[in-house]
């Protein structure tokens, strides 16, 4: 196998491998929809601006009144007029509030639907090895906390950012044209207010990191144990499951205390720090009144713009926290959406089909990525039709060769056909449309068994699925639940047994009438009289066409034409099985144990 070109993959397709700058992580995911939604932004951007210099404003106008009143020249038409702009301009920051929220915060969350649905749309494209590789916790971490860290950073983030700067850089003016020496003096503690918070927001970042790993580990033991619920009774482990739950929630809540605790001391630390800017306006503020320096005007629209300032000093801590975990979930989530299969089609692949299927092996190695073991070596084969046995120990390589067979993972060229020609001058997605898969373990999906059999394929006829049903020997078995093909299993199939799941699998894999079928073991826990019943209906439905059966069940292993035994990856045997009884070691083992098992069950 070419392992250099293997290795380039792989090296690409790790998404820690080449550091990305912030400007490529912007380009990459964000760029188009700022883009696309300019004229949203620009708007609520204007909005937002003209909230902060409309409630600048408002002490202007107070400080007018009083100034009125201390100089016993103002009319009550005077003090109606200002109450009136005052209530004017009450009214547009709350309608300019909302255009900006619905806005810029909708940008963000419009932000975020294309982030998952990217997300979303290359998790289907991808291989095998990428699953592999990450764990389903992982993957789904990227499309809830990265997605939500993203879109507080590019909402609230944003509008905190602009909203601080605009109103600190304003209401400083405004102080500055008051009096620029109680204004340095004033400004003296805000500097301490911005770095405790930052300081106390980045422990809330950490603690708050802690409650999610706390949340997952608790929402994944709750789940796990809903999912084994079966195995959990059957042990008598209810109560050791219980004591296990509640010792995950006390880890829970001690760290949601944490959290409290630092929330607890943000804001009235901030105060504190605000209300010492306050006292020195007070003492300062208050002696340069009584000289006549400033109004008492001044004074108060003053204390009014000191405490507008306390909010963007306090936000600047939370924007860089904010910003640096969008950062972080950013470059997450840039890593999974450009990570790229190791499977891919050839340049000279074409999208036309052979007109014969079939499958055949020449000297086929197969390792998988990252694994010096060689799996598969030499395994030579041709399969034209019929229902094709595969037989050997665990670990042989059975699995294996059903993954190749339904092109899960890239194959050195020459070394299997379909209908004689190279599979990998075939498209991989056209090929997979000429083979339906049945594997060890059969997924279903919390819905209708109708809505399971008939899975991938365009408004179903109940007549094809109970036809599928019945080759597949459950027909009986579902019309004779309280709501036949209507009836809801649960999450996996948990209300069935392992062989109905099995069957349900099959009829599904049924449905779509392909050439080729693989069974991967999907046939273990069904009994030996509905096995005679299953493969009768497979010998009729796949006249001419080709079905391959793992399966250590000699039973099952008889009713086949041809059986392929793999021993530590190389095929040792391909022949009959009455053949095989004869010549095969490995074969005449199994056939003796199965026998004395047989007899041992019904001589109990």
């Amino acid at each position: 196998m070419n392992h250099n070109h293997d290795q380039r993959r792989i090296e690409k397709n790790d998404p820690e491998s080449t550091p990305v700058s912030f400007t490529e992580l912007v380009r990459g995911l964000l760029a188009d929809q700022f883009v696309n939604h300019r004229h949203r932004l620009i708007i609520g951007f204007i909005a937002l601006i003209s909230v902060d210099f409309l409630q600048l404003s408002i002490p202007l106008l107070v400080k007018k009144a009083i100034d009125s009143l201390a100089a016993r020249d103002a009319t009550m038409t005077g003090l109606f007029s200002l109450a009136g702009a005052i209530l004017a301009i009450a009214l547009s920051v709350v309608a300019l509030r909302f255009v900006w929220r619905m806005l810029i915060i909708g940008f963000s969350r419009y932000l975020e639907r294309h982030l998952r649905n990217r997300i979303f749309s290359h998790i289907l494209s991808m291989d095998q090895y990428f699953f592999s590789r990450r764990s389903t916790g992982d993957i789904m971490a990227h499309g809830s906390n990265d997605l939500a860290a993203v879109q507080m950073a590019c909402g609230m983030g944003m509008v905190a950012a602009v909203d601080a700067l605009v109103l600190s850089v304003a209401a400083i003016g405004f102080m500055i044209y008051i009096h620029p020496t109680l204004t340095l003096f004033a400004l003296l503690p805000l500097p301490f207010l911005a770095l405790t918070t930052r300081f106390l927001s980045a422990k809330l970042h950490r603690r708050f990191n802690q409650v999610q790993e706390e949340f997952a580990h608790l929402t994944e033991f709750a789940r796990s144990a809903v999912v084994s619920v079966r195995l959990i009774k059957a042990y008598t482990h209810e109560k050791s499951q219980v004591e296990d739950f509640d010792q995950l929630g006390r880890g829970y809540v001690h760290a949601n205390i944490r959290v409290a605790l630092i929330q607890g001391l943000l804001f009235p630390v901030s105060t504190l720090i605000g209300n010492i800017g306050l006292l020195i306006v007070l003492v300062y503020g208050g002696r340069l009144v009584i000289d006549q320096q400033i109004t008492i005007g001044d004074f108060a629209a003053f204390t009014t713009y000191l405490q507008m300032l306390i909010w963007p000093m306090m936000a600047v801590g939370w924007v860089a926290n904010l910003t640096q975990r969008g950062v972080t979930a950013l470059r997450r989530i840039h890593g999974l959406v450009t990570s790229e299969p190791i499977l891919i089609d050839s340049s000279t692949a074409s999208s036309v089909l052979p007109s014969t299927s079939g499958f055949k092996a020449s000297n086929l190695d197969f390792s998988y990525p990252d694994s010096a073991r060689t799996q598969l070596s030499g395994i030579n084969f041709d399969v034209k039709s019929g229902i094709i046995g595969i037989a050997g120990r665990t670990g042989s390589g059975k699995t294996t060769l059903c993954k190749l067979l339904v092109r899960l993972y890239p194959l050195d060229r020459q070394a299997l056909f379909y209908g004689g020609r190279d599979v990998n001058e075939i498209p991989y997605e056209l090929l997979r449309t000429q083979i339906a898969y049945v594997g060890q373990e059969p997924i279903l999906f919390s819905d209708t068994i109708s809505a399971n059999i008939g899975f991938g394929i365009d408004e179903p006829s109940m007549e094809k699925i109970e036809e599928a049903a019945r080759d597949a020997g459950i027909h009986h078995e579902i019309v004779s639940f309280s709501n036949g093909y209507d009836t809801v299993i649960g999450e996996r199939g948990i209300t069935l047994s392992g062989g109905q799941r099995q069957r349900i699998a099959l009829a599904r894999a049924l449905m779509f009438d392909r050439p080729v079928l693989v069974i991967d073991d999907g046939l273990s826990a069904v009994d030996t009289a509905t096995e005679d019943i299953i493969v009768s209906a497979l010998r009729h439905r796949f006249a001419g066409r080709t079905v391959f059966i793992v399966s250590n069940r000699l039973k099952l292993l008889s009713m086949t034409d041809r059986i392929l035994i793999l021993e530590e990856g190389k095929l040792v045997d391909d022949d009959e099985h009455h053949a095989l009884l004869e010549s095969n070691a490995f074969y005449q083992a199994m056939h003796l144990k199965q026998m004395q098992e047989n007899e041992g069950m019904s001589h109990a």
